[in-house]
């Protein structure tokens, strides 16, 4: 009997009834006897139906009980590379078409056994013709050289591939050089597959023009000029000599051109293809000899972020054998320097406070986000993960599907996002660290997203002043920006070159009503959209003088996203268990980020409603009486429960990042990467007793969590040579102790005066005269210590609302006049009527409004002069009347002319 065979009616519509399937079935079982035979096929309307025939009545095929089988059932029967998808989704299930069916016997379990000879029968029948000597195909990220362009593969799963992408911010970027093996001469048609990305909004112009050069020579066609999906672009004909042709990827505007693949023929009859036929045809093209098995390893670590580093690196030191992929080059995720996010949540505190020494180890301390390059450690995260002996790091490395045993994952399939070459690494257990779910997804873990108005995705920026004017070119697809349009950047507390820079933060997010997965290049264009129409507003617009020197100097082209699939564990965590404080026997990570949610900014959402750019933060909860409150113990922290760490329904699969086990107003403070990291070494440490025990994650609830309490009371440096031996205090690993503080620590001293550092001192006695710092300060209220924007000394404070006062004391040695000056960094959501009352001893009090929407706290605010007596004076910066959060940072008297 014939094991499994996949029949392609390529002529056929969807059948509307299922009975339609009768032709195909009876030709493929004409010689079969005996046994019941089980096919799915997908018919519109209806889903992937399960058909059922007894060869020895063919007349009779009626569709089974279970009339649209959920992926939950198919799982059992097929292995993912097999499954029918619960719609016909090219790019989720690479393998199937709309009109195809797969035959089985029905008592046939799918086991990872039989997989080599179905998926080579698959590829023969998807694919019919496999790469000629006539036809060539090259993958654009694999030539030798990618000059200036970016290896994109953050849209691996909805473009098909990874891409080079010409983020030149306006300036063409170097070539992409490269050569390809041609075996005979002649004439070859030549197609590139790309797209003109902002077709899709009906934008005038083509930003993303590049040309394809072959020995030296363009040929006829401009690329990324057409069509608004991902397509071959016919290029015309080209003759090629036999041997070694030298091509290159030559960017015409710097405006975000892509390439994904090319392809040469001479075959008349090539068609190049797309959709399901491109994928198996890649699959065939790129690894002829199959998948390369890269082994078994206790604990498969998917996504290079904080979530991933931390169960990386704990699992490694409880001894586990750890493959840790990662799509991109560098490691950190929102927290690299390529996407320019601080890491934010407060660590070693609450219920474990050794938990978090690993992550600080490898915690970026960046003084802006975005920041500096070097200011997000990518070095440092590699060269911890790489002196761990027992991780095998796979940077470069997409995760495209999964293998499965039943409920359990059996091996993760990946890709090389330079050569396409696909990889198999078995698996015990997989950590699914991506922040997207892939894996889960892959593996038909239950999950949620949100309806709409979910948090986006950020893609900030900053430009600089240089010390020539520059030009601008026009942008005509840009968003039509204004003055007003958008909120103005802030500088920078660090410098380049000796010179601040002026940053879009966070809030440059879009994407709260698009779809989280489908969508994603389209909300990253979009912000890129924004960016240059914001910048193109500066330069070419009415105050085009004072930006004469600005100049853009870095944007990230990899999107910072918040919130996409929510995965379910055995308790899914919600808003009102955070609020009221519910302690669950398993907690254990201490999330201090508040309930956090964003939400599209009004005043900047009426150009542009259907998709707006920038967002706000909103905070808390709103108690029965109508006022604001904190939900989250900011210096303790809320211990989430273990629970929310792995999947109910995949065995052997964990989650670490913002995808775990949470409502969205939940999401809103488990979501940063500190916090994610401490989840990471949670994971680590219970896939250590999954291995050790012979049990899953549930089973480490409920039968093994006084072990993992011991564990996750354990310093981050300890350490077992295998997995029976005791631990051990590794004195290679720096000393927690020893290491800078993370930025969120420092809510450790809240409700004790803020300690200044020696530098914060110094720096604060070179403004001369008298100053007085917030940390030197009597604050009364809700005050909230911040270090988000420029500022003097150790951070600065804010509060909103009545009763909150801030009192600096000031000791005049010598009676004189002196001005008062006042040090803030202006921004928007800072109140334009500060109260300021100034306390004189024998005079009459005195009081101002300050403006802190505006200002630099490199220059003064020069309030006024006054005169003192010697003694003790005070001032108070007060909330009272004033709308919107009053800034206090430091001020100072100074002897008047």
């Amino acid at each position: 009997m014939t094991t499994g065979r996949l029949f392609d009616p390529s002529s056929v519509r969807p059948p509307t009834d299922a009975t339609q399937w009768r032709p195909y079935l009876e030709a493929s079982t004409q010689r079969e006897t005996g046994d019941r035979i089980v096919c799915w096929g997908f018919v519109s309307g209806g889903g992937w139906q399960e058909l059922s025939i007894q060869p020895s009545t063919q007349s009779s095929i009626q569709p089974s009980t279970q009339s649209s089988i959920q992926s939950s059932v198919i799982r059992h029967r097929l292995s993912p590379l097999l499954r029918p998808p619960p719609t016909p989704n090219p790019f989720h299930h690479p393998l199937f078409r709309w009109n195809s069916f797969i035959l089985l016997p029905s008592n046939m379990s799918m086991s990872p056994r039989v997989l080599p000879f179905l998926g080579l029968s698959l590829l023969a029948a998807v694919v019919g013709r496999a790469q000629s000597t006539d036809t060539v195909f090259v993958e654009a990220e694999s030539l030798a050289s990618q000059g200036g362009w970016k290896l994109d593969t953050s849209f691996t799963n909805i473009v098909g591939s990874p891409y080079l992408l010409a983020h030149g911010l306006g300036k063409p970027v170097a070539d992409a050089t490269g050569s390809v093996r041609i075996a005979s001469a002649g004439e070859y048609r030549v197609w590139v597959r790309t797209k003109d990305w902002v077709a899709h909004w009906n934008a005038p112009g083509t930003p993303g023009r590049f040309q394809l050069i072959v020995n030296g020579q363009p040929v006829a066609a401009e690329f990324g000029t057409k069509g608004a999906e991902w397509h071959w672009q016919a290029g015309g004909k080209v003759a090629l000599p036999a041997g070694d042709v030298k091509i290159a990827l030559h960017d015409l505007t710097g405006f975000a051109g892509r390439a994904d693949a090319i392809l040469f023929s001479k075959d008349a009859s090539f068609t190049p293809p797309e959709g399901e036929a491109l994928v198996a045809a890649r699959s065939k093209w790129n690894s002829p000899k199959g998948s390369e098995d890269q082994g078994e390893f206790d604990l498969v670590v998917v996504g290079g972020g904080y979530g991933g580093l931390g169960a990386a690196l704990s699992a490694s030191r409880q001894s586990l054998k750890v493959a840790f992929i990662q799509d991109r080059f560098v490691l950190g995720g929102n927290g690299s320097s390529e996407i320019g996010v601080w890491a934010m949540g407060g660590t070693t505190r609450g219920k474990f406070p050794h938990l978090g020494e690993m992550i600080e180890e490898i915690g970026d301390r960046s003084p802006d986000s975005p920041g500096r390059v070097d200011s997000f450690g990518d070095d440092l995260k590699e060269k911890v993960v790489r002196n761990e002996k027992n991780i095998a790091l796979f940077l470069g490395h997409f995760a495209t599907g999964v293998i499965m045993d039943g409920n359990r994952i059996a091996a993760v399939k990946a890709i090389d996002v330079k050569t396409g070459r696909e990889k198999v690494f078995r698996a015990k257990f997989v950590a699914d660290t991506t922040g997207h779910g892939w894996v889960g997804a892959y593996a038909g873990a239950t999950f949620r997203t949100e309806p709409d108005k979910r948090m986006g995705m950020s893609n900030m920026w900053f430009y600089q002043d240089a010390d020539q004017a520059s030009s601008w070119p026009a942008t005509p697809w840009a968003l039509p920006l204004e003055m007003g349009d958008f909120p103005l950047l802030q500088k920078s507390k660090a410098k380049i070159d000796d010179k601040p820079f002026m940053k879009a933060e966070w809030f440059w997010e879009s994407g709260f009503d698009k779809d989280p997965i489908k969508d994603l290049e389209y909300i990253r264009d979009w912000n890129f959209r924004a960016m240059y129409g914001a910048f193109s507003a500066l330069k070419n617009g009415p105050d085009k003088a004072k930006y004469a020197h600005s100049d853009l100097k870095w944007a990230s082209h990899v999107g910072g996203p918040r919130e996409s699939r929510l995965f379910d564990g055995d308790i899914i965590l919600n808003k009102e268990d955070i609020i009221t404080r519910r302690d669950f026997d398993d907690g254990c990570v201490p999330t201090t980020w508040d309930i956090d949610l964003h939400y599209a900014k009004e005043q900047y959402a009426k150009k542009f409603p259907d998709n707006p750019f920038i967002s706000r933060a909103a905070f808390g909860y709103t108690d029965a009486s109508g006022k604001q409150v904190h939900a989250v113990d900011r210096r303790n922290g809320y211990p989430l429960p273990y629970r929310l760490f792995y999947s109910k329904n995949i065995n052997n699969l964990f989650f670490a990042g913002r995808h775990i086990s949470v409502t969205h107003e939940a999401l809103g403070t488990v979501r940063v990467m500190r916090t994610i990291g401490m989840m990471g070494e949670v994971v680590g440490k219970a896939a250590y007793l999954a291995v050790r025990e012979n049990t899953d994650p549930r089973g480490v609830y409920q039968k093994h969590l006084p072990d993992l309490i011991k564990l996750m009371e354990q310093p981050g440096r300890m350490r077992r040579s295998d997995l029976r031996a005791d631990l051990f205090l590794d004195t290679s690993i720096a000393d927690f102790k020893e290491l800078p503080t993370g930025r969120m620590n420092l809510d450790l001293t809240k409700g004790t005066p803020t300690k200044l550092s020696p530098d914060d001192l110094q720096e604060l006695a070179k403004l001369g005269g008298i100053v007085v710092d917030d940390a030197q300060a009597k604050l009364e209220g809700k005050w909230t210590q911040g270090h988000g924007i420029a500022h003097l000394g150790a951070g600065y404070h804010y509060a909103s609302g009545n009763g909150n006062r801030a009192t600096y004391t000031f000791e005049v040695k010598d009676a004189g006049k002196y001005e008062l000056r006042g040090y803030w960094q202006g921004h928007e959501n800072r109140s334009g009527n500060s109260l300021l009352t100034i306390n004189r001893n024998g005079e009459k009090p005195v009081t101002l409004r300050l403006n802190q929407k505006v200002g630099e706290i490199e220059q003064a605010n020069k309030l006024g002069k006054f005169q003192f007596a010697a003694g003790t004076h005070t001032i108070v910066l007060s909330a009272d009347g004033a709308k919107g959060n009053v800034h206090a940072d430091a001020f100072q008297l100074m002897l008047a002319d």
